[in-house]
């Protein structure tokens, strides 16, 4: 087993970021965006709109690696460049510890950001990320108290609950509110088995939650079925809009696996790539994975790449030891700016999410895989949004809970068939570029603001895609057995 250091990492991220050089642009130009330094900052707003003072509250914000830092990030940025005036309330403390202060005031690419302090403890424990969420809670409260008065708040849902800070000044100051749920709380630790529903302080918390959800002039969900279970807690139905998590086609992008310069760096020219990038975290699973990993130690062109990092890193790592998984490697997060390498090292991409989370959560790492090219395989609930977009777009597999033969068959097929590995990753980005790229879901944000601030726009829908391709090769391989 071989685990890359932090350091060595940022160093080859850096060396291979500046060895590809122009590269990027001639990649996929026709479908390159402005990068987020473009002169489009300084453009006017659009014909009709009205620009809007708006206040984003969340922990994380750029440079912070967290998934909505990023996605806040974005956001913030597109809507300055149409000319509102966007401020961010986060915090000093970043998601993970050991990175440098930032200051606690400045402007990122048209954006304010407002950096009050708060404690670092950093994820190492749950006692250490409430202490985190409390600090920020009220120094984030107390700063928007007398900050001046916003058009708009949208607050997201980390931490929890801070959807209280939109509510506070929505009361108090007649601001609009946007609630932007990226995962539910406290239905995640319910689901996950880390809190009972009977507990009194879970009800007031669940209460408290469902009233926030309730108050929001609008409510932003990542799909369907987030958005029943927050009509479930009683939101009425003309408030709630759907906009997916994206990432963006100008930062990935699909590589030729000849000549990859990180597949080289790692030793990796010969292998079939199957990695998993993102947050080990609790509500994924790990045990299909394994499985499959163990089952496949006779093929000794196929490896698994974890990474990143997460509460169940550990459980991972010792699961891989104690079975002498050699086949199995770790590796650090890279810098955004060097994801267009890092994913497009994958000849397929792992997603995997318990049952018990549908609706509550909507793995964003299925789009990062699909704008790099490559196809995914999802291991979960046969019916959820990431299910459902694997097979809407045809772009790979989706295997049940528990299933190890499923996930094991599914690898030796795209490994040993290249070619329907090729045609299910260009299906994925054809797909991204459609629907899930920031351009398109930035838009969409801009019209449910439009719209809530009395500016109505309507937004286009995707053509459904033929369904998946990949069940007559699995059936295939299961008849020469």
């Amino acid at each position: 087993m071989v685990t890359q250091s932090t350091r060595r990492l940022a160093t080859l991220a850096r060396k291979l970021a500046r060895t590809s050089g122009g590269q990027s642009a001639r990649i996929d130009s026709a479908h390159s965006l402005p990068s987020s330094n473009s002169s489009k900052l300084d453009q006017k707003p659009k014909s009709g709109l009205r620009p809007n003072r708006i206040l984003f509250v969340n922990q994380y914000y750029w440079p912070d690696h967290a998934s909505t830092a990023q996605h806040l990030a974005d956001l913030a940025e597109s809507l300055a460049a149409e000319g509102h005036e966007c401020h961010v309330l986060c915090g000093l403390g970043q998601y993970r510890t050991g990175t440098a202060q930032l200051p606690s005031y400045e402007v990122h690419n048209g954006v304010h950001v407002h950096r009050v302090k708060v404690s670092a403890f950093g994820r190492k424990s749950t006692l250490h990320r409430m202490c985190d969420y409390l600090s920020y809670y009220a120094q984030a409260m107390r700063k928007a108290l007398f900050m001046k008065r916003f058009d708009l708040i949208v607050t997201l849902t980390t931490p929890p609950l801070i959807g209280l800070v939109g509510s506070v000044l929505k009361v108090i100051k007649g601001s609009k509110q946007i609630f932007w749920s990226m995962d539910l709380h406290p239905d995640a630790s319910v689901a996950l088995g880390r809190m009972k529903s009977s507990n009194l302080a879970v009800r007031t918390l669940n209460r408290l939650s469902n009233s926030i959800y309730r108050r929001a002039d609008r409510v932003v969900v990542l799909g369907p079925y987030m958005a029943d279970r927050i009509l479930a807690k009683g939101v009425r139905p003309e408030r709630v809009r759907e906009v997916p998590v994206w990432s963006r086609r100008d930062e990935i992008f699909p590589r030729d696996r000849a000549g990859h310069p990180l597949r080289e760096e790692l030793g990796l020219e010969d292998q079939f790539v199957v990695m998993y990038s993102g947050n080990l975290g609790l509500a994924h699973q790990f045990e299909e994975v394994i499985g499959a990993a163990e089952r496949l130690q006779n093929r000794p062109d196929i490896t698994f790449l974890f990474v990143g990092d997460g509460p169940r890193l550990k459980e991972v790592k010792a699961a891989a030891e104690s079975k002498n998984l050699t086949n199995i490697r770790f590796m650090d997060y890279f810098p955004r700016n060097s994801l267009h390498l890092s994913l497009s090292v994958a000849d397929l991409h792992l997603i995997t999410m318990r049952d018990c989370m549908t609706g509550i959560v909507v793995p964003g790492k299925l789009y990062g895989a699909m704008a790099s090219g490559r196809p995914s395989v999802f291991v979960g609930p046969k019916y959820c949004e990431s299910a459902d977009t694997i097979r809407e777009s045809n772009c790979g597999q989706t295997i049940a809970t528990g299933d190890i033969d499923g996930l094991t068959k599914t690898i030796v097929t795209l490994a040993d068939q290249p070619e329907l590995a090729a045609e299910l990753g260009q299906n994925a980005r054809r797909a991204f570029l459609r629907t899930y790229e920031s351009r398109h879901c930035c838009t969409r944000w801009a019209e449910i603001i439009a719209d809530l601030m009395g500016q109505p726009a309507l937004a286009e829908q995707p053509a459904p895609t033929a369904p998946i391709t990949l069940e007559p090769a699995i059936a295939a391989l299961d008849a020469a057995a």
